[in-house]
């Protein structure tokens, strides 16, 4: 219920176009376009709500679902201290999931939400390392 609150919350105050991102990536990944899903649908349904959280982000402006289920984003400000506080943010909040800051060359290349969820987040370190989890 917490979450559910939480979730409406964020729709209401993040705005169609800090959300829209999360919406597009997950609904072409659970559509026949996605091509072979690496986790289970609900998986995704579970990264959307995290999406939506990490969208809400005050230094992202945008945020997607990757295949590999990392969350990927577009920051507002692409500085060291800006990326280490919105990743320790993200890691505070989802301690086992994977932050993906797009680099200068996705986002050239990015021409369609296809690409953007294929991007493998592999050179991103996950939270659970991050924070010495097991």
């Amino acid at each position: 219920m917490k979450q559910l609150i939480l979730t409406a919350m964020l729709l209401i105050f993040a705005g169609g176009a800090h959300a829209e991102g999360c919406g597009e990536s997950r609904d072409y990944l659970l559509s026949d376009l996605g091509g072979e899903l690496t986790m289970p649908p609900q998986a995704y349904a579970d990264l959307f709500r995290e999406c939506l959280t990490t969208a809400a982000m005050s230094n992202v402006k945008a945020a997607f679902i990757l295949r590999d289920g990392a969350i990927a984003v577009l920051p507002k400000q692409n500085n060291v201290a800006a990326t280490a506080a919105t990743l320790s943010q993200f890691c505070d909040t989802y301690p086992r999931a994977t932050l993906h800051f797009l680099t200068e060359k996705e986002r050239r290349d990015i021409g369609s939400i296809g690409l953007i969820v294929r991007i493998k987040s592999t050179s991103s370190t996950p939270c659970q390392k991050i924070k010495g989890l097991s």
